[in-house]
């Protein structure tokens, strides 16, 4: 589902990723954990298309996105990868229900059959309650469930995560974390989580860890 093939990528003389290659097939919850520092977010941004790699590809459903011109790659990104990141993003002026219609808004598809569907998945999240309110008026965990609705609203082939979890509370942070497991056993959807949870990183499929730009261990 996923190649990663021989990613390297340097900031001026520091090589934060030395050579990655990995294959992840879909319909997991796979966790990437190691040090601060050990290159995680890094990969993780490369393999979702939001940051270039010095050299090597990544393929998505067999497509290179190193490869793609702005416009395409934009376009891709939009219909086929979903982003949860610890801090939601969620824009304030919006009601959870239009935060989670904006990306298939952007996607240019009508704007009943979004609404309908960001209405399923805010009633799946337990938040049918809630499409109304704005972030400001909605809990840490709640803003949480917002966003992971908003990266399903496409039908994308693969989450990326970013320490979702970090900003909760225990409570919000097992709750999250179940959801992930029950969106992939319902959707079949794939989830690449960086985490420094090691509760989160036992439950997962599998496990990548990082050190010092290189995979060390599975």
């Amino acid at each position: 589902m996923i190649t990663v093939k021989d990613i390297r990528k340097e900031f001026g003389t520091l090589e934060v990723l030395k050579g990655i290659n990995l294959e992840i097939e879909s319909n997991q919850v796979v966790s990437i954990v190691g040090a601060s520092g050990a290159g995680k977010t890094t990969l993780l941004q490369i393999m979702g298309s939001l940051m270039k790699p010095t050299s090597g590809d990544v393929l998505i459903e067999g497509a290179s996105i190193c490869g793609m011109k702005e416009a395409e790659l934009s376009d891709f990104r939009n219909r086929q990868i979903g982003f949860v990141f610890q801090f939601h993003h969620l824009l304030p002026e919006f009601s959870a229900l239009e935060n989670v219609c904006i990306p298939g808004f952007i996607a240019k598809r009508s704007q009943r059959e979004v609404e309908a569907q960001a209405k399923e998945l805010l009633d799946l999240l337990g938040l049918s309650h809630r499409m109304s309110h704005r972030p400001q008026e909605l809990s840490g965990g709640e803003q949480q469930r917002v966003a992971v609705a908003r990266a399903l609203i496409n039908n994308p082939s693969v989450i990326f995560a970013d320490e979702p979890s970090g900003n909760l509370d225990s409570s919000s942070k097992q709750d999250l974390h179940s959801l992930f497991f029950k969106l992939r056993d319902q959707f079949k959807h794939t989830f690449i989580i960086v985490t420094h949870d090691h509760e989160l990183a036992r439950m997962s499929d599998r496990t990548i860890t990082l050190n010092d730009g290189f995979v060390i261990n599975e």
